[in-house]
């Protein structure tokens, strides 16, 4: 009966190397010159924070450069003409209003722009 035991064993680990390394694999050389099949690591697939981070970042610089450009007057005159429309461009205008971001990145973007 032990040797029943030890074969399933073997074969259920036979099995778990079997279905981890359907997602691929990679070779490698031992020391002693055993080529061993190592399956590749499960990637990680989350939700990607860091390139979110980086779109809002370069949405707010995106808002600071044309805050700079056009000036706080012709800029804000641009948002409150876009709030007097549909409900969309107002979720625009509300979006694009200067705030205090903006305004920090609009006073390093200055001295470029002009």
């Amino acid at each position: 009966m032990d040797t029943h035991a030890q074969f399933d064993r073997r074969l259920k680990t036979l099995s778990r190397k079997h279905a981890q390394m359907a997602n691929g694999y990679t070779s490698q050389l031992r020391g002693d010159g055993l080529i061993v099949m190592k399956p590749k690591r499960a990637s990680r697939r989350g939700f990607p924070l860091f390139g979110l981070l980086a779109l809002i970042a370069g949405f707010f610089v995106f808002k600071g450069i044309m805050f700079a450009s056009l000036g706080d007057i012709t800029y804000n005159e641009r948002v409150a003409k876009l709030g007097n429309s549909t409900v969309i461009e107002q979720a625009g205008a509300w979006v694009m209003q200067a705030d205090t971001v903006t305004l920090f990145v609009a006073g390093f973007a200055e001295p470029f722009t002009k």
